[in-house]
Parts: C-alpha cells; structure tokens; sequence
C-alpha cells in the first residue's frame, strides 16, 4: 500500500493532534485525517477558542462600560464594533490553526485533508479510507488507529436552525450586530458562556432550562452562587421550563414554554440560540466495517484503562468516548494512547480533571459535589472563603463569589474544590494537582501562597476545613 503508518489518527481536534504529536515524539510513523480545512477541531475553529476570544472582547467591553469609572477612568461614549471584535476573533482562530500546521510540520506528520472510515481489518493492520477534499480518495494501512472523531451539536426537532433566527453555537460566535432579545434554550456550559457574550454587549437574554438549575454537574450551593451572579448581571433563568415550539416570523422568533404544572407560556425575541449540548461524531466512522462496539449512548466503547476499543489495534479518545466532552480530557487520553503505543505507562486520572466555565466571573470545579458524597454515603467535612475580604480582589474591585474546599471526614483527604470567582479558570490548577498527588485540605493549609493574591482565598477555605480560616 502507498501509505503505511505505525499510527493514523482520525480527527484532528485537541485529542487527535495532541496525540499524533507526542506518537511522532515517540518514533512512531503518524499520520491525522481531517475533514476541516484546518486542525483544531471544534475546539479550535468554532468552539473553545473563538468563544473565549468574545467573552474576553466583551468583558472588556463591560468594565468599560460599567466599572472604569471606580478606577478614576474616564472613557466618555463606548460604543461596541461588532464586527471589529469579530474580525479579531477570526485572526486568534487563525493564528492558533496555522500554528498546529507548524507543529504537524516540525513533527513530521502526514495530514490527509479529507474525511476517513475504517474500511477493513486484517492481521496487517487497519485500511482507512480517505476521500480527500479535493474529490479524490486515497487509503492507509495503519498498523494502530486512533478514532478522534469529536462530537457535534444535538439538534432539536422542531427547532431546526437557519443561521438567521433559530441559531447554532456556530452561530453565536459570528453574530454580527447585538440581538435585542437572544433566547437560550439550555442551561449548560455553551449556553451561559454565548449567553453572557451577548448579556454584556447589551443584549436581553433569558436562559430556558428543563432541569431545576443550571450546572446540575457542579455543588448545589455552588451553583446556587453561580446563578446568582449571572442574575445580578441581568441573565434571566426559566428553570424547570420545557421548550414546547418555536414559531418564526420576520425577524422574530415566539417560543412557547411550559412549567412543570402544565401551565404555558410565550416568549419573544429576534434569536434563538439552541444549546442543549453536543453528542459523539461516528457518522460515516465505518465502525461497523471493522466490529468496533458503539454503546447504546452513541459512544465508542472501551477499556477505561487503556482506551482501546473491542478490536485489537484500535483505540478511541475524546467526545467518542463516556466522560466530560472537554478538550484538555481528550489531550491526557491522546497522550495515554501514544504512550501505550510505544510501549511506556500512560496515565490519566479523572478524578482530577477540571471543569471551567468562562462567564465572569468564572466557575471551576474538580471532584465530587455534596450531594455526590452524600448519596455515596461518603462523610466529608467543607470549608468555604468568600473573595471579598481578600486583599487583591478588592484591588481588583472583584469581590464576587467563593472557594469551597470538601474534605474526607476521616483522612482529611481533599474530595472536591469549586470556585465561583475572578480568575476560577487559573486557580483551578492548584486544586486538580492537589487531587492529583493525594494532598489534604491541611497540606493546602500549609502552604505559602503569595500576599496579596486570589490565591489566598484558597488557603483560607483549606484553613476553613479546620475551622481556623485567618481572616474570616
């Protein structure tokens, strides 16, 4: 066969590229086929990146708007550029995408552009079909095979998007003047992040949620906390609501809701965002060609420990596979997976795996909520510290939200951390390496953390455990 790798990996989002480029690292002959015309995924090009570039652009917006003024800052008129800001979203998107072909270049890996299906499997090894981009179709027989095929944005029947009125998070981040009533349907991560974009920009947006909260994965009082912020900022939350219809007119779409009573009711604005989540990409994967199993969930099944799938040779990461959809999870996996290849230990341990969402101010957690512990029947002990009282947040005129540190009640062994506060997305490292090495709530205690920093609200909630916070 023309091409022969030792490893080809299907998909090239944060989990494919990572782990194709630690396998050349290896001395492994590597190869990723993309059907984007550029690397990155999701992540990269419509998701992570972009977003985090408006939710930055925006913020900036807002202070300026809103806060500058407690500085001693005079700005007179701000007035948003809509289409500047996107225009500097797209150049980070760029900048990143032309980035990963220099990584693929310096590690020499072969990218295929086009889309790939496992066609066979023999003892030689797996055929991949690729039909390139340019219409013309090519194979590889690897001797492994990576499936990093992501996931895609579920789509609700009824609610079809047309890029105008009835919107995709694709289309959140390419918007180009602010909606007057932007409409969200899910309370999850996604919806909150484009919902307060546009919040900020001046936007009226109201979050429709099925569930009794947003954030259900995150600690009740937590997430308690974090609603409020969002609601303080002008958010507003329909919790318990069920989107029934959505009717289109000229520039404006009715939406029709009902309580959990049965009782309906009708909203309207000029955009709907539907944002109920994303499910595992396996369309055209060819799964079925060469036996790999697909759970009733949709997702690639494999061993937890090795992430290898029912057939010898081939291996899943990322979004395909059970766990949280986020990027830097299916990095760790794509690390594992090359490692294991060339013949070393890989490790990736969920338990600290951090989650984040960008509002602001941010939300972060790592571990397991109250209401996880208690239903396991685990005993636990929680210290909390608000960041009001801390020095650097005042200077900062950023004293909204809390560290909350839970603690086995017999070892003090750290089980969970979740902040709600400026800066989250950061201080969340320090929790997730103390999880990672086994440390006690104590052991954070203990430790120096610069004066004056955010970081002492972490020491504080640790001390807190103990009930000796300082400065509470």
């Amino acid at each position: 066969m023309e091409h022969t790798f030792d490893l080809v990996v299907i998909g090239g989002g944060p989990g494919g590229y990572v782990c194709a480029i630690r396998a050349s690292q290896l001395g492994l002959k590597t190869a990723i086929v993309e059907t984007r015309a550029t690397l990155g995924g999701t992540c990269v090009n419509v998701g992570c990146i972009p977003s985090k570039a408006l939710l930055d652009s925006s913020e900036r917006y807002h202070k300026a708007v809103h806060d500058f003024k407690d500085h001693g800052i005079q700005t007179g008129s701000v007035k948003i550029d809509v289409k500047t800001m996107m225009a500097r979203k797209d150049r980070v998107v760029k900048e990143l995408t032309d980035g990963l072909n220099y990584l693929m270049n310096k590690n020499r890996i072969t990218v295929f552009r086009g889309k790939g299906t496992l066609a066979k499997k023999d003892a030689n090894g797996t055929t991949v079909s690729i039909a390139l981009a340019d219409g013309t179709k090519t194979e590889a027989l690897a001797k492994n095979c990576v499936i990093a095929t992501g996931s895609e944005i579920i789509r609700i029947p009824g609610f079809e998007p047309d890029s105008q009125t009835v919107i995709t998070s694709d289309d959140a981040i390419a918007l180009q003047e602010v909606p007057k009533h932007l409409i969200v349907i899910g309370g999850g991560v996604i919806g909150l992040e484009l919902g307060s974009v546009w919040n900020r920009l001046g936007a009226k947006v109201t979050v429709v949620e099925l569930l009794p909260d947003i954030l259900m994965m995150m600690d009740r009082q937590m997430r308690e906390m974090a609603r409020r912020t969002l609601q303080k900022q002008g958010m507003e939350f329909l919790l318990e609501h069920k989107v029934v219809k959505a009717e289109k007119k000229k520039g404006s779409v009715t939406v029709t809701i009902q309580t959990t009573a049965g009782e309906t009711k009708t909203i309207e604005g000029d955009k709907l965002l539907v944002a109920v989540g994303r499910k595992p990409y396996t369309d055209g994967l060819g799964a079925e060609n060469v036996g790999v199993k697909i759970t009733e969930r949709g997702r690639i099944a494999v061993d937890p420990h090795t992430l290898a799938t029912t057939v010898p040779g081939i291996y899943a990461i990322g979004d395909v596979i059970e766990g949280p959809m986020l990027a830097h999870k299916a990095e760790e996996e794509g690390v594992l997976v090359a490692e294991t290849l060339a013949g070393k230990k890989g490790h990736v341990n969920y338990n600290a795996l951090p989650s984040v969402v960008y509002t602001w101010p941010e939300f972060a957690w790592v571990g397991r909520g109250e209401e996880e512990l208690q239903k396991a029947g685990i005993e636990y002990n929680t210290g909390k510290f608000l960041f009001r009282p801390n020095g650097r947040a005042k200077a900062m005129n950023e004293p909204d939200g809390q560290v909350k540190f839970i603690a086995d009640k017999k070892t003090d062994t750290i089980l969970g951390i979740f902040i709600v506060g400026p800066n989250a997305s950061e201080l969340i490292a320090e929790a997730s390496i103390a999880m990672e090495f086994g440390a006690s709530a104590e052991d954070i205690a203990r430790s120096f953390h610069a004066h004056p920093t955010l970081a002492e609200v972490m020491k504080e909630a640790a001390l807190d455990v103990d009930k000796r916070s300082i400065h509470s």
